[in-house]
């Protein structure tokens, strides 16, 4: 717990075999109270390598898209008494070494939202993102940015831990894309 609030991270899985022990290993786990994975069907030793290393599975009997995925990590974690829920891809884009800086931030009160981003930093290439993903990516980005009148760096992030409180607040499982501020959601 950080700040007596609960700490869980999800991660939404497919054919992760290859990458989700590696994630899990650089995840720094004293800070996490909770591990759920929500396996969207995967045709590979995914849901066998998260059991083995202890993280609470929950699988879809057939695979339901990305956006099901994430709605299903969320619930999952709201329903086992999540207050933050930190999402990490793990096919190890992002860095998990930052979990417990981006729980302090959440925990804090500070922030409702705290986004992740492969654009800024090392790079997003350099870290195994495709580059079709990649300009694609940029493209929505920016227009994004230009219909929403923000500037962020990345819309498509697959690291964003939400206060559950936030979540609890917002009808998010029947959007396809969620803004939040300290005040408001947006909902798409």
């Amino acid at each position: 717990m950080i700040q007596e609030k609960k700490i869980t991270v999800v991660f939404p899985a497919y054919n992760a075999e290859r990458t989700l022990e590696k994630t899990w290993s650089a995840l720094e786990r004293t800070a996490v109270d909770d591990l759920i994975l929500v396996d969207d069907c995967s045709q590979d030793r995914t849901v066998e390598i998260a059991l083995r290393l202890g993280l609470h599975v929950v699988r879809h009997d057939r695979n339901m898209g990305y956006g099901a995925n994430q709605k299903s990590c969320y619930q999952t974690a709201l329903d086992r008494g999540a207050d933050i829920v930190i999402m990490v891809h793990p096919d190890y884009q992002y860095a998990p070494e930052l979990v417990p800086a981006i729980g302090w931030l959440i925990a804090s009160g500070l922030f409702d939202v705290v986004l992740g981003s492969r654009i800024l930093g090392t790079g997003a290439l350099k870290g195994g993102m495709p580059r079709y993903k990649y300009a694609a990516n940029r493209f929505l980005t920016a227009f994004q940015n230009l219909l929403m009148g923000h500037k962020l760096s990345e819309y498509h992030t697959g690291t964003g831990p939400f206060l559950g409180r936030s979540w609890r607040s917002c009808p998010w499982e029947k959007t396809t894309m969620i803004l939040f501020s300290t005040t408001r959601c947006w909902l798409r």
